[in-house]
């Protein structure tokens, strides 16, 4: 096989393999040498002339293009998205089906976890050394008598102060530490602050109604009495909640309490034609258990909103993703940048050539069913099915607002290759293309480019990855986590003035 047609009505078609000049592309033959995944031109197009795949628009010609042309970068041309929207005209309700499980860990307050840590989460960076240090007290051999706890992890950020106290970038780090707080992946929870920061921990306390107790506690460095006292305080505090959080144990619970979180990083032409859909068949499996599926990164959506839109299960729910973005257009370009800068050079290479096209593949990892609800970053997703969070397209900053969402796995499709893992939820990696699955295989859990390699189906691969949701929460480790990935990773949306 040389190339791949998505779809009757593109204009361009995807080369299977790199091709030479002169070989036979429908009724054209190649004019250039064409990297694997990169597009060609199937007939003759003008200068301004709209190119097609996946049946949407990806852009348009910069010049003439003749058909067997290299279609990329060099000849392609971005254009805002001008469409007319739909609101749910494409609705596909999932056909229930019930009885799948997974071991979790049930929690008081109704949630479910599939992992069992204890958190420390910081208030400020200027905390983090002490949070680091309070974790790394707990080794593997100090922890050996609590076979039921997964570790004690410290989640320390960049930001916290020399921010305004109101406003989007607050309210977004609040969030988050209220989402970790209350993390359902998490048996106990220690907070760490400095004290004077704008990042108030008794403010969140008092905004979310967090209380102390034996799993939950709060101190500050400064009232404490210094950096050294705060290390043994903190450790003694969590050496404490360690006999309580080993008295959890995983008990069966319904598919419908898994939340994933879908992603997608090192994007590459395949992520649209295998992985990303794959997830999206995985994502409709699970949301017919009543589980529920979590897109982000809306500028990696831009391009793909109309078809999110036809999806919505009523209009406010339409309208809420078309106003995420609006203010995406507006964040770019108050920050002189535009939604086309987010192809990265490797997504580039891989044969993405515009967001359009980009979002267009990256969108497909939220399956088919109705979009049920719309969220900010971080902010408790309380609907089930297929739901949307806003979110930038950075993949740590993505992910934190995920987990702290609720999301108990990670889910992430990659082409170029990655090496993100994330904690408390674990993430499971899908190859899009065999050639990297093979490079990478102690990386990646899945791989969906035996749908080309070997003519895998779509509905097997999706199967296959939804009952590796199953098998991942029940305590199964996934690649990145046998590798200890998932300490490093977790980065808040820095929104706002750095003051």
């Amino acid at each position: 096989m040389d190339f791949i047609r998505l779809d009757p009505a593109d204009t361009v078609v995807t080369a299977a393999r790199a091709l030479e000049v002169g070989v036979p592309i429908e009724d054209a033959t190649t004019r250039a040498l064409i990297p694997s995944g990169h597009k060609i031109a199937t007939r003759d197009l003008a200068r301004g002339d709209a190119i097609r795949k996946y049946a949407q628009v990806i852009g348009y010609a910069a010049g003439d293009i003749a058909a067997g042309d290299h279609l990329h970068t060099h000849n392609v041309e971005f254009r805002a998205t001008d469409v007319e929207y739909e609101f749910g005209t494409n609705l596909r309700p999932a056909t229930p089906a019930t009885g799948d499980t997974f071991m979790g860990y049930r929690r008081e307050n109704g949630q479910v976890g599939t992992r069992n840590y204890i958190a420390i989460v910081t208030s400020v960076n200027c905390s983090a050394t002490a949070a680091r240090m309070i974790a790394a007290h707990f080794t593997p051999e100090v922890l050996a008598d609590y076979p039921n706890v997964d570790g004690v992890v410290a989640f320390v950020h960049g930001t916290g102060c020399g921010m305004a106290d109101s406003g989007d970038g607050f309210e977004a780090l609040q969030r988050v530490m209220w989402g970790y707080a209350r993390h359902p992946n998490h048996a106990a929870v220690l907070m760490v602050g400095l004290g004077c920061e704008i990042n108030q921990i008794d403010w969140l306390l008092e905004a979310w109604g967090l209380k102390q107790g034996p799993t939950f506690k709060t101190m500050n460095i400064q009232s404490v009495a210094g950096l050294r006292r705060t290390v043994e305080t903190g450790i003694e505090k969590v050496s404490a909640m360690l006999p309580i959080a080993n008295q959890s144990t995983r008990t069966e619970c319904p598919a419908s309490a898994l939340k994933v979180a879908l992603q997608c990083g090192g994007s590459d032409a395949w992520s649209g034609i295998t992985a990303n859909p794959a997830l999206g068949y995985a994502t409709d499996l699970l949301v017919a258990q009543g589980g529920t599926g979590v897109l982000a990164e809306t500028p990696e959506i831009y391009g793909a909103e109309h078809l999110l839109t036809a999806r919505a299960a009523d209009q406010a729910t339409g309208e809420r993703l078309l106003g995420l973005i609006k203010w995406w257009e507006d964040y770019t370009l108050r920050n002189k940048g535009n939604m086309d800068n987010n192809p990265s050079p490797g997504n580039k290479a891989g044969g993405l050539t515009t967001i359009l096209e980009k979002s267009l593949g990256a969108a497909a990892k939220g399956g088919t069913t109705p979009l049920t609800g719309v969220y900010k970053y971080a902010e408790i997703v309380k609907a089930t099915g297929f739901t949307f969070m806003d979110s930038p397209g950075y993949d740590p900053a993505s992910v934190t607002g995920q987990i702290a969402g609720g999301c108990n796995l990670v889910c992430f499709t990659t082409g170029r290759g990655s090496a993100f893992g994330s904690k408390p939820a674990p993430t499971i990696k899908v190859a899009t293309n065999t050639d990297m699955y093979n490079r990478m295989t102690e990386d990646m859990d899945v791989n969906a480019g035996a749908m080309l390699s070997d003519g895998v189906s779509l509905e097997q691969k999706g199967r296959e990855i939804y009952e590796l949701f199953l098998r991942i929460a029940s305590g199964e480790k996934s690649k990145s986590e046998a590798q200890g990935l998932g300490d490093y990773e977790f980065v808040p949306w820095q929104i706002g003035a750095v003051m």
